[in-house]
């Protein structure tokens, strides 16, 4: 063997040396690059989307799937794209509260409560809706189970238990009609997420929108989108407020902040001072294309904290034009359109009266918008939220959304004085039109406007 020449073995040293030393300094490099923290890829049509919860037992006198088909004409007609179910399953009888009993206590993750109806008029329901051009997601309870669910008698070790042993609600509440799940058992997570992928697989549902799914590790969650998204791109929403989950596996969840801001001042009579602060960490700690849920109701806070008259009372408008502009996806729980001003009875029959529809209008102007504006558009598809200075800024709360060539401004007298309020909106010049009026309105930099308690404008160009 001919020995290796000296001078070679140093060139070849010098060339590793130079490799090594132009990787590093590549991976240096990346390491200042900006990251998306999303990696969730969200379905393109829920890029400009409104949300509208529905809860089928009180939605008609039958409270079945066949009788609020009737109603997706005028859901469609005035601007909803996601209809969210909630709950489906059989609800349990053990331990059951009030007559019915509640949607969240699930005996059957493969099962349809026979109250609404059977699998077949189920799938009819989904179908209708996917014909009309919009999507449905089911309300999927993946923490805790009824006590008489057959899991409980087949697999007792999915379950945690209290220290002599026993079943148990989830530690600390008081949800005495359901037992708690372990997700540090590995069965218990394939059965979720097989019952999961089952309904999106064999039904064609669009996604889910998770009750509280902060209790359920996260790494579940990531996994479980993973396995639906391989059957087809779902939306997911998670009942929760946390930045994490956003990663790799909600589409959205909830703003509960967003709401207490608005309350603390239309109920409580506090400052605007919280919801300008919300809206500052919102456009710098909250992930760009994290969809955040905006509500003036929903299911949990009618039941348990009123109704959205008595929360709002003469701001609701305003608070609703909020959340219709505001960075994130609005969302009108089935009845405020017609102006439900009572809590419904959680687990008994308790019929939404349609006879009136006082705010029918002012969704559908606001959706409009939000579908044809890019500046209201969900995530990193819409504009960023800019700030307004004004010299009323104790009452009125003004911003502007711009992107590519469209803007919304929204100037809100968040109060119950009357305001005469002046812009700096030097940069802002232009001609504008205003969204509930039709008026065309010309910005010309220090502009004034004059509003009553809780009015309202929103400019579009």
């Amino acid at each position: 063997m001919k020995p290796i020449h000296k001078i070679s073995i140093l060139a070849l040293s010098l060339v590793l040396v130079s490799c090594f030393k132009e990787k590093n300094n590549d991976n240096a490099e990346d390491r200042y690059q900006p990251k998306e923290f999303v990696e969730v890829k969200h379905p393109e049509w829920s890029k400009n989307a409104t949300i509208y919860e529905v809860n089928v037992r009180q939605f008609t006198p039958e409270g079945t799937f066949k009788a609020f088909e009737a109603h997706l004409p005028r859901i469609k007609k005035m601007g909803i794209d996601i209809i969210w179910l909630m709950p489906i399953h059989p609800i349990g009888f053990e331990k059951r509260k009030g007559t019915l009993g509640s949607y969240y206590s699930v005996k059957d993750y493969y099962g349809i409560n026979p109250e609404f109806g059977t699998k077949a008029d189920f799938k009819h329901l989904v179908d209708k809706i996917h014909s009309m051009g919009m999507y449905v997601i089911v309300d999927w309870v993946a923490n805790h189970s009824s006590w008489d669910n057959p899991l409980a008698k087949e697999h007792p070790d999915w379950y945690t238990k209290t220290e002599e042993g026993n079943f148990q609600p989830t530690p600390w509440y008081d949800w005495d009609d359901v037992i708690d799940f372990d997700y540090d058992k590995p069965g218990i997570r394939k059965y979720m997420t097989e019952a999961l992928v089952y309904w999106v697989k064999d039904f064609n549902i669009d996604g889910y929108r998770c009750d509280t799914a902060g209790f359920i590790p996260t790494d579940f969650w990531n996994n479980a989108r993973a396995e639906m998204d391989s059957v087809k791109p779902v939306f997911m929403l998670a009942e929760w407020e946390s930045r994490d989950l956003h990663q790799k596996a909600f589409d959205m969840t909830y703003s509960w902040t967003f709401w207490d801001k608005m309350a603390a001042v239309t109920r409580d009579k506090k400052s605007i001072s919280g919801l300008v602060e919300y809206m500052a960490h919102d456009v710098s700690t909250f992930p760009r294309d994290g969809y955040r849920m905006l509500f003036t109701d929903n299911h949990d806070m009618n039941s348990w904290n009123k109704n959205m008259v008595y929360n709002f009372g003469n701001g609701l408008e305003a608070s609703i034009v909020l959340t219709g502009t505001v960075n994130g996806m609005p969302l009108v729980y089935g009845g405020q359109e017609a102006g439900l001003d009572r809590s419904l009875a959680f687990f008994e029959k308790d019929l939404i009266d349609w006879s009136q529809m006082p705010y029918e209008g002012l969704f559908k102007k606001l959706f409009d918008v939000k579908h044809r504006n890019h500046a209201l558009w969900n995530g990193k598809e819409g504009g960023v939220m800019v700030r307004i200075y004004n010299d009323k800024m104790e009452q009125v709360i003004s911003f502007s959304r711009t992107k590519d060539k469209d803007r919304v401004i929204p100037i809100i007298n968040y109060s119950d004085k009357p305001v005469t309020v002046k812009l700096n909106s030097n940069h802002l010049k232009g001609d504008y039109t205003e969204v509930f009026s039709g008026k065309k309105i010309t910005l010309n930099g220090d502009d004034v406007f004059t509003l009553k308690p809780w009015e309202y404008l929103v400019l579009e160009k």
